[in-house]
């Protein structure tokens, strides 16, 4: 994957992503106290949930690659972070290889500001399936976050993490599936992260007249940040081509993260005898009421928009399943026009007027 531009520059080679990996690795919360023996059964019992996890969501979704079912890889936060500067690299033109130097202070204030940004994020993440990984796709699970998590809502361990598992295999057999999706991501992040070549009065004044033409609420002394504002913001910096390509991402990340939702929904009670309590108590924690400055940081992270994409893309493919059966659904992953338009995961019958 390429993302350079008529100048060479990428973010992906800006930012010191080894001093990422290492301060986030530093930087990341105590993990939850447990023995060897609770650590060691999360372990295996997480590793035998992907594999067993792969034939029903094959199944019902009925994304039949037909190769051998991956191993899923079992890490802790600090292994996370590592891995997940490692993809971020890849993702934004910096390439794999550890010799790429990016620019002397910048590229450490850069990597040092990505690596505490990781470090809050390695707290919370269950599991993720990495399509641009070294040597091809790969399951990441976050095993001490489970722990934490299945402690949290009382549920039963073993449960809870096949539960996980069918959510992110999910996202494995969709990439396996339909390889094309990966360079279409590919192809819409070169576009986000590649230097356009503007001039510095041109962004600011993008964001000058967002800025004038929108009012900013501000109650009770705090800032009135949500994912819509934030997602604004950023737009207004960008040139039109690269909120284009924001959309496009905005809009497969609500496909994947609902249809991942619905097949967890559709397979849960044939493999997880307590899916209905889980399903529950999981849906209250996320709709919990946060802190002042948690709000603010998952505002500026895109935590909140993360979780619009698991309700509104939930929403869109229970509807077009509803209405036309998973086979019939399944038109959506043929190429990146079937994929659906910013429009149309609102309003999901547009999608099937459209394509089908």
């Amino acid at each position: 994957m390429s993302s350079s531009s008529k100048s060479g520059f990428t973010v992906g080679r800006a930012v010191d992503w080894k001093l990422a990996a290492t301060l986030g690795g530093k930087l990341a919360r105590p993990e939850p106290p447990a023995t060897d023996y609770t650590r060691k059964q999360a372990f295996e019992q997480l590793a035998e949930a992907a594999r067993a996890s792969e034939l029903p969501v094959r199944e019902v979704t009925g994304l039949i690659e037909g190769g051998e079912i991956p191993e899923a890889r079992i890490v802790n936060r600090p292994e996370w972070i590592h891995a997940a500067a490692q993809s971020m690299r890849a993702m934004t033109g910096g390439g794999h290889a550890d010799d790429v130097k990016p620019r002397a202070v910048t590229g450490r204030i850069a990597g040092a500001q990505t690596g505490a940004v990781l470090a809050f994020v390695s707290s919370g993440i269950l599991g993720q399936y990495d399509p641009f990984a070294v040597g091809g796709g790969e399951l990441l699970l976050v095993y001490p976050n489970v722990i934490a998590v299945e402690r949290q809502l009382r549920v039963a361990p073993k449960d809870f993490r096949m539960w996980v598992c069918l959510h992110e295999v999910t996202h494995r057999v969709q990439f396996r599936a339909n390889p094309w999706l990966a360079d279409h991501m590919s192809k819409a992040l070169a576009v986000l992260t590649e230097d356009a070549g503007e001039d510095l009065p041109q962004v600011v004044g993008r964001l000058v007249d967002y800025v004038r033409d929108r009012e900013v609420v501000v109650k009770n002394s705090e800032p009135a940040m949500n994912s819509t504002g934030v997602l604004g913001l950023l737009r207004a910096v960008q040139s039109e081509p690269q909120r284009e390509a924001l959309d496009r991402l905005l809009v497969l990340g609500t496909l994947l993260e609902g249809h991942a939702e619905h097949v967890m929904d559709a397979v849960g009670p044939a493999v997880v005898p307590s899916v209905a309590s889980i399903r529950h108590r999981f849906d209250q924690r996320r709709q919990r009421r946060q802190p002042p400055l948690q709000r603010l940081l998952r505002a500026l992270l895109g935590v909140d928009a993360k979780m619009s994409q698991y309700t509104r893309g939930k929403a869109f493919v229970d509807h077009v399943v509803a209405e036309v059966g998973m086979q019939r659904f399944n038109a959506i992953w043929t190429d990146a026009e079937t994929l659906p338009k910013p429009a149309e995961i609102d309003e999901p019958q547009r999608w099937i007027d459209r394509v089908l």
